[in-house]
């Protein structure tokens, strides 16, 4: 996977929103992994024109080796563009990028296996454009691979920071 580029992530999802759609809520998205199934909400989002940053706790979910993630979105997300950003166990550093092909509302390419570390996070990211500049939300969800050493994971609770702040 190709390495991330976070400073232009920051500013970009830092220059504001605007858009032509008003809604009352941002969108939920959907992960399931083995019997495990999780619906969630955003940590950032630009709403009727404002970039709101929501006071959500990312779930984490403990997995085992070699199985599948299905991330499913929305079909207004799907329509808008969306891909999955890797980061490590404290959403600090990026891993990895995933494009995700356009109209695409369930995603299970995944595996969670594919992933070096035993502990690390999946952020789903619109691609909406626009006045947002090119990122629109932010959903981030914590993985723990019960496989491996986690002595020098520094924590499996929540990241000291959202992907683009």
């Amino acid at each position: 996977m190709p390495a991330l580029l976070v400073g232009p992530v920051v500013l970009l999802v830092l220059a504001g929103c605007g858009g032509s759609e008003a809604s009352d809520a941002p969108p939920d998205v959907r992960v399931s992994v083995g019997a495990q199934e999780v619906t969630f909400r955003p940590t950032q989002y630009c709403l009727d024109g404002e970039w709101q940053r929501y006071t959500v706790t990312p779930p984490i979910l403990e997995v085992s080796p070699d199985t599948a993630i299905s991330l499913t979105v929305p079909d207004s997300l799907a329509d808008s563009g969306w891909s999955v950003q890797v980061f490590d166990e404290r959403l600090e550093e990026p891993i990895g990028d995933v494009d995700v092909p356009s109209g695409t509302t369930v995603f299970d390419e995944i595996n969670t296996s594919d992933v070096v570390p035993p502990a690390f996070y999946l952020v789903i990211v619109e691609d909406k454009g626009g006045a947002c500049g090119e990122l629109t939300g932010a959903w981030p969800v914590g993985f723990i691979r019960s496989d491996g050493d986690l002595s020098t994971t520094p924590s499996s609770g929540p990241p000291s920071s959202s992907p683009a702040g």
